[in-house]
């Protein structure tokens, strides 16, 4: 257990979140990668470049505000 909370230091710290940042937002994804990973498990990438494997309802969160920036500027 010790080797994967180094590992996840780690990730955290070249992403530049406190832990837990990244549990606090719903992230955009392409909807066929949520699909793949419901099917596959494999981790999916947002806009934000935040990666992990979805499990949360997203409803229960607020919207990233780097997603929501990226996503605007793509479509506004």
């Amino acid at each position: 257990m010790a080797t994967l909370d180094r590992e996840l230091e780690e990730l955290l710290r070249e992403e530049n979140l406190e832990p837990g940042d990244h549990e606090r937002f719903s992230h955009y994804v392409k909807k066929d990668k949520i699909l793949e990973s419901a099917i596959t498990g494999k981790p999916v990438r947002a806009l934000c470049g935040k990666k992990w494997t979805p499990g949360r309802d997203p409803e229960k969160f607020p919207i990233c505000p780097t997603c929501k920036e990226i996503y605007e500027s793509m479509v506004g």
